[in-house]
């Protein structure tokens, strides 16, 4: 499983593999056309409530991760969606933020083992 990330207005490129939206917004100024996007996960996204609440605030960032985190291992529906793409190969998580290092594609990322779904229908996640 390779997840890759970068934002979705950043020129799209043959090795992005498939790219997926995990932002609940679309992109302002960006057509479907130029986004290149595969797939919109949009339910993936942060709720609007935390996504409001972290406003791209760095001081905010861990407690963003842990509440993000928190949302993801009950959002089974969209994490099975997502792990179905990785399982068919490389997948470039596009995300609309400027801040490159903060944002729920760089979670997505750090915590793969998110995607690592066990019989007994638990998330095998490292807390």
């Amino acid at each position: 499983m390779e997840i890759r990330i970068k934002r979705v207005y950043a020129q799209p490129d043959k090795h992005d593999g498939r790219r997926i939206l995990v932002d609940r917004l679309w992109p302002r100024g960006l057509t479907k056309e130029k986004a290149s996007v595969d797939l919109w996960l949009k339910d993936i996204a942060p709720s609007t409530e935390l996504r409001k609440w972290f406003g791209h605030d760095r001081g905010r960032w861990e407690q963003f991760k842990e509440r993000y985190l928190s949302e993801l291992r009950g959002n089974r529906e969209q994490i099975q969606l997502l792990k179905h793409e990785l399982d068919k190969g490389i997948v470039t998580l596009v995300y609309g933020a400027k801040d490159e290092e903060h944002n729920e594609a760089v979670v997505i990322q750090e915590n793969s083992a998110l995607f690592r779904y066990q019989l007994k229908g638990e998330y095998d996640v490292q807390e």
